[in-house]
């Protein structure tokens, strides 16, 4: 029978938390009256946390393990729940429990009240994270907005419910660098918006450091804007007009007034900033570059290990 809902649950190196986690999802689960299944996908995980899904999926049915062969990333491993999820109605949850998965019940509430495609969970209260994070996130959001193309929802996570025609429209995007919560927006879909507390990590640490989540915003930002490009053409035209005022001005000066040569220190200063400039300009085109290389060799977007289901084993 098909599972009326899946709940994806992407992990790496979690095992502090996962019993509590699998506790807690299925409590809400069992008192809703549908056909469920979890699918826990670990991402190369180098804890227990492999060994422990494997034997929940061994000794449930509702419960499937997919092992992949290395740690591709959590876009990655999203990717890899879309593709095994058969749920009419798909839901994404850290294995953390920031997102508490007793909001689920409510999510389904409005899914199936407001006939919408996409229920989306806005962080009002980010507790557990420090200042400085919550700062990053807040203005990372509002500067990707600015400079995208379209708009992609702010202090929105990858805690959410899609229906099954929203997962399809996911499938059928190809790129191997993905920014989920930038795919999400891009498909459009009707959405509805419920707002909630997010809650401190239960156990463990925080596997993404902030060079990791410099990466995924300069990601999100490069996928959907050309911009950046933009402001480095942009400044190398203001740049070239500055070089050529201030060449004009150093000509005049010098025959009209006969000056003598003068300036080292801004003379050094200005052969600085353009360089400066052109080093910038050459690293945004190298990124662009970069990513139009890694998707003209067209490899998987992930690998699997090994697939672990009771049901497939029965």
């Amino acid at each position: 029978m098909t599972p009326e809902l899946s709940i994806i649950i992407p992990l790496y190196n979690e095992i502090e938390v996962l019993e509590i986690c699998h506790k807690r999802v299925t409590d809400v689960l069992n008192k809703l009256n549908l056909e469920y299944e979890i699918l826990y996908i670990d991402d190369g995980s180098k804890d227990e946390s492999a060994q422990f899904i494997t034997a929940l999926a061994k000794d449930d049915a509702r419960v499937k393990a997919i092992l992949l062969s290395r740690n591709f990333g959590k876009e990655a491993a999203l990717s890899a729940g879309f593709d095994f999820a058969l749920g009419d109605a798909v839901i994404i949850l850290d294995a953390d429990l920031q997102d508490p998965p007793e909001l689920i019940p409510e999510m389904l509430k409005v899914y199936k009240e407001k006939d919408v495609d996409t229920v989306l969970m806005k962080r009002t209260i980010r507790d557990g994270e420090s200042m400085a994070k919550k700062q990053s996130a807040y203005w990372f959001y509002r500067i990707l907005n600015k400079l995208s193309d379209f708009h992609i929802p702010e202090d929105v996570g990858d805690f959410r419910l899609m229906n099954r025609k929203t997962v399809q429209a996911l499938q059928k995007l190809p790129e191997r660098n993905r920014y989920t919560k930038g795919l999400f927006a891009w498909i459009g879909m009707d959405t509805y918006t419920l707002e909630y507390q997010r809650e401190p990590r239960v156990a463990g640490i925080a596997k993404q450091n902030y060079a990791s989540l410099f990466q995924l915003a300069f990601e999100g930002i490069s996928s959907f804007s050309i911009h950046p490009l933009r402001v480095s053409t942009i400044l190398g035209v203001i740049s070239a007009l500055f070089g050529f005022v201030f060449g004009l001005y150093i000509a005049f000066k010098s025959l009209l007034l006969g000056d003598p040569v003068h300036g080292y220190p801004s003379t050094m200063a200005i052969i600085t900033f353009l360089g400066g400039v052109q080093l910038l300009g050459i690293g945004i085109v190298g990124e662009y570059i970069g990513k139009i290389y890694i998707e003209s060799k067209q490899r998987p977007i992930y690998l699997v290990k090994k697939l672990i289901s009771k049901k497939d084993n029965s």
